[in-house]
């Protein structure tokens, strides 16, 4: 694997979006139908995936934004991480491609980055 590279996988989603506004009104079975079946989906894309799972990462909370003026709460679009091995940035990409996070849960997308090194180290 001396040629795979690591990629950071973020998992975007807004309470604003309208799949998410639809998701949220469904019946509370239904919706729990739904979830049941994008949770074993989620499990299969990771179980046909797991060689290239570098760390599985997870769902992520509350945002606390650190600036000039100190410690604030703030919020945004992301929703957890993986973080994958692939040969280039284009692999990486199509592992995600039909995801469960936006194609049975109403998650926006999945954006993929490359980990670059840190400068000077």
């Amino acid at each position: 694997m001396s040629d795979q590279k690591l990629f950071l996988a973020i998992f975007l989603g807004t309470r604003d979006n309208p799949r998410m506004k639809a998701w949220s009104a469904l019946p509370e079975a239904e919706r729990h139908a739904r979830e049941k079946e994008g949770i074993a989906a989620w499990h299969a894309w990771v179980e046909k995936h797991k060689a290239s799972i570098a760390d599985f990462g997870g769902p992520v909370g509350k945002t606390k934004s650190i600036g000039e003026k100190g410690v604030v709460d703030t919020s945004n679009a992301l929703s957890g991480f993986t973080v994958v091995r692939a040969a280039s940035h284009e692999e990486a990409a199509k592992l995600f491609e039909g995801h469960p996070h936006f194609s049975i849960f109403p998650g926006d997308s999945v954006e993929v980055m490359p980990v670059l090194p840190i400068p000077g180290a």
